[in-house]
């Protein structure tokens, strides 16, 4: 008898981290029936001996597990449309290994999906590990005004009620239900009938930038993305990225990911218009770093991708 939940987690290397995210689900289970599905993508810890170990199957109990394990990491996208086609439960809930989820959040998620049939995708409240609050909902597609309005810091000169709902992300509390445009890849509860509809993660992406991509597939499509902050989850964050990569690669493939977004979704004038606003406020960083005899490695870093992927707007026909 399939489950009316999946729970998707794409693994890599997450060692202890997994072994709370499922202790946590375990604790706190749904009401409905569920399974959960692991995704390793060529893991070289002792993830998948764990899970296969007795010490796993205790700690699950009568929680039903499948693992699905890659030759080679086959990235966030890949391994998730995996476990997506692995499962037939109606309701599916991708969630990143470095995460935990509190009481009561999985079923909030479900009866918000439940409440309104054009809902599609639900999120939670995400937090850190000492419980503040850790942004998760942005505007999607960015603009160039927004990009300008925040790099220059102009933002501080409206009320904070308005930048919040104008800018959402940090300006924004996160403090009730709503409709929002963009969602977090660490922890997105969708519909079946959604992915049948517009298809799973964009496998162009190997990490970063999918979810965003994903969420504006689904939103233009008619379907509601629903922010609920009474399903919390805590994130630790980036933890499989920092045992592949320093800190300035992790941030060169993040906004490498989300500027590739930008040219697959957007038209190319906007594209350029986004990309020209960035410029400007990657470059004012830069030469202010310069001047204060500060290191610019990161904001020359982030220069030279814009101007890549601004020649190629600019050259694409």
């Amino acid at each position: 008898m399939a489950s009316e939940l999946s729970i998707i987690i794409v693994n890599w290397n997450g060692g202890e981290f997994l072994r709370r995210c499922i202790e946590s689900i375990v604790e706190s289970p749904p009401q409905v029936s569920y399974d959960i599905i692991v995704v390793d993508n060529a893991s070289t810890d002792d993830s998948v001996r764990w899970l296969r170990s007795d010490e796993a199957k205790m700690c699950l109990g009568k929680a039903r597990l499948g693992v699905l394990e890659n030759a080679e990491n086959l990235g966030f996208s890949r391994a998730n449309n995996q476990g997506i086609a692995h499962s037939e439960a109606p309701f599916l809930f991708l969630l990143n290994s470095d995460t935990e989820v509190r009481p009561g959040a999985i079923d909030a998620l479900i009866a918000t999906l439940k409440s309104d049939e054009r809902a599609g995708m639900c999120g939670p409240r995400l937090v850190n590990p000492d419980d503040s609050l850790q942004p998760s909902v942005y505007r999607n597609p960015p603009a160039a005004w927004e990009i300008l309005l925040s790099g220059s810091r102009l933002y501080r000169l409206l009320p904070a009620g308005v930048r919040g709902e104008l800018l959402l992300g940090g300006h924004w509390d996160h403090a009730r239900r709503r409709r929002v445009p963009r969602l977090s890849g660490a922890a997105m509860m969708v519909k079946r009938e959604v992915i049948d509809s517009v298809g799973g993660l964009d496998e162009r992406f190997h990490m970063y930038g999918e979810d965003v991509e994903w969420c504006l597939r689904i939103a233009r499509t008619g379907w509601l993305l629903i922010f609920e902050p009474d399903a919390i989850v805590m994130h630790h964050g980036s933890q499989s990225s920092r045992k592949r990569w320093d800190t300035l690669e992790t941030e060169r493939r993040i906004i490498d990911g989300q500027l590739r977004f930008q040219r697959y979704c957007l038209s190319r004038w906007r594209l350029i218009s986004n990309l020209l606003a960035s410029s400007a406020v990657a470059s004012t960083a830069h030469t202010w770093r310069s001047i204060r005899g500060r290191s610019t490695d990161e904001t020359g870093m982030v220069l030279g991708l814009y101007a890549k992927h601004l020649k190629e707007a600019l050259w694409r026909k």
